[in-house]
């Protein structure tokens, strides 16, 4: 099995576009890094507005910390885009250029080289967050330094000390590729009901902005199929930086407030994962091989 993958993941980074996504988060990271570097008082000044008369807060408000908070906000929104231009070709792909019978000479079965092409495409969607997390925090850690995070929620602040934040990237950035890896099985989904490239891409994307809508309507209609669309749970990595507080109303270091909607994200992200792969492998084994 991980020959073929080994095969797999050869022939996914052996096209150049697959560099794109990686040179597009690269590039964005840095363009916004550098705007906040040259002009960060501006921005830590817009942010803090509207409670400077309320609380005083110590220490460098626009540290790494922060920095890496506003990039995932940006580009999570917009990474699944870029994961589903290699995840939904790699059955297509195949057969577009004809080359999927070839595969099935061989003497591993369908199911076996369907499950390599979707772990080949996993390692390439982990990798990219690795990518992503290296530039976005630990570069802005090295560029900005670190202090508390302090962050501002719809009715009220939070502020996490120094010490109590690294861990809680490392659970996002978890729960991130649980998200990311949902959209990997989407794609893969995709792809093997096709036999061209362009179609499970734009179907994939497509697809994500359509869940996306409903997910953020707030519309009767669509309250009880929500908490079931996998958008709906892909951002609550922020809940890792919500806190608990005990009777006199004070942050409790090291709590999450919401430990239970973390479970349930990441179960019906799982579920969806395997739901989407267990089809892809069902209708790639009932498939006719025409080229």
């Amino acid at each position: 099995m991980w020959s073929l993958v080994a095969v797999e993941l050869y022939k996914i980074f052996k096209r150049p576009r697959t560099y794109i996504a990686f040179g597009a988060i690269a590039a964005l990271i840095v363009v916004i890094q550098l705007g906040l570097k040259l002009d960060g008082a501006s921005y830590a000044a817009f942010i803090m507005k509207d409670i400077n008369d309320a609380l005083t807060v110590d220490g460098k408000v626009l540290n790494g910390y922060l920095i890496c908070y506003i990039l995932l906000q940006l580009l999570l929104v917009h990474v699944p885009l870029l994961v589903a231009l290699i995840a939904a070709d790699m059955l297509s792909g195949e057969a577009n250029l004809g080359t999927m019978r070839l595969l099935y000479t061989t003497p591993y079965s369908r199911s076996q080289w369907v499950m390599a092409k979707f772990i080949a495409a996993s390692i390439y969607t982990l990798l990219l967050l690795i990518w992503l997390a290296v530039l976005a925090l630990f570069v802005s850690m090295w560029v900005f330094g670190t202090d508390d995070l302090f962050l501002m929620k719809s009715n009220y602040v939070v502020l996490i000390e120094s010490q109590d934040v690294l861990w809680r990237y490392v659970g996002a950035f978890i729960f991130a590729s649980f998200s990311l890896l949902t959209v990997t099985s989407l794609g893969f989904l995709m792809s093997s009901l096709a036999n061209n490239s362009i179609g499970p891409i734009v179907g994939t994307m497509s697809a994500i902005v359509f869940f996306t809508i409903l997910s953020t309507l707030n519309i009767p209609l669509f309250s009880v199929i929500k908490p079931y669309l996998f958008t709906t749970h892909m951002n609550n990595w922020k809940e890792f930086f919500d806190l608990q507080v005990n009777a006199n109303n004070e942050a409790i270091r090291g709590s999450i407030l919401n430990v239970a909607k973390i479970k349930n994200s990441l179960l019906v992200l799982g579920l969806h994962i395997i739901l989407f792969v267990t089809i892809a492998i069902q209708i790639m084994k009932r498939k006719d091989i025409l080229s």
